[in-house]
């Protein structure tokens, strides 16, 4: 059965990367949980209208999309509102997260590793559909000079308020992506 891996951290702390060099390694595949968000909202989803009904028609975009810039304001803004959006959508993710799990399951994937940096906070993560989640731990300079080398600057207090969730295993997150990588690697190996 293929063991599935969380991969949280405050922004910059690596995920993205650590997670792709993962995925050239056989038996190991990664999922963004923000692009499987997105996909539970697209035109026709079930998701799609109850985001829409809760938000208004006014998030539609031209071509019938929810435009995200819109509502990432909306939700950022407004703690309340981004509560709404959490308790509609990430049940969803972790539905279609359980079926890629059964999914690579059928394809002798040992591990899938899922990123994403509410992992450990959202109240609507179901924690124990994950074998072990591994929070990436790095300095607030390492994050700030990551995220401005990749122009994301406005990204750096993004996920301040995050924290390991308690059982999470922390993996020092500084260092090169291959430092990092294998860090996480030593880890999947005791699973």
């Amino acid at each position: 059965m293929t063991k599935l891996i969380g991969l949280a951290g405050k922004s910059g702390s690596g995920k993205s990367a650590v997670g792709g060099t993962l995925a050239s390694r056989p038996g190991i595949e990664w999922v963004d949980l923000d692009r499987v968000a997105w996909e539970t909202y697209e035109p026709g989803t079930e998701t799609y209208r109850r985001v829409v009904e809760r938000f208004g028609d006014e998030i539609v975009a031209e071509d019938g999309t929810i435009d995200r810039g819109d509502l990432a304001v909306r939700v950022f803004l407004d703690p309340a509102a981004r509560e709404d959006l959490e308790a509609i959508v990430h049940p969803a993710v972790m539905d279609r997260l359980e079926a890629m799990r059964s999914e690579h399951g059928r394809r002798g994937t040992a591990f899938l590793i899922a990123e994403g940096a509410l992992l450990t906070t959202s109240p609507h993560v179901d924690a124990s559909v994950f074998d072990a989640v591994i929070w990436l731990e790095a300095s607030d300079a390492v994050r700030e000079t990551r995220l401005t080398a990749d122009g994301r600057a406005d990204h750096a207090a993004r996920g301040d308020g995050l924290s390991p969730s308690r059982g999470a295993i922390v993996v020092d997150a500084e260092g090169s992506v291959e430092e990092i990588v294998g860090r996480v690697l030593k880890v999947l190996s005791t699973l």
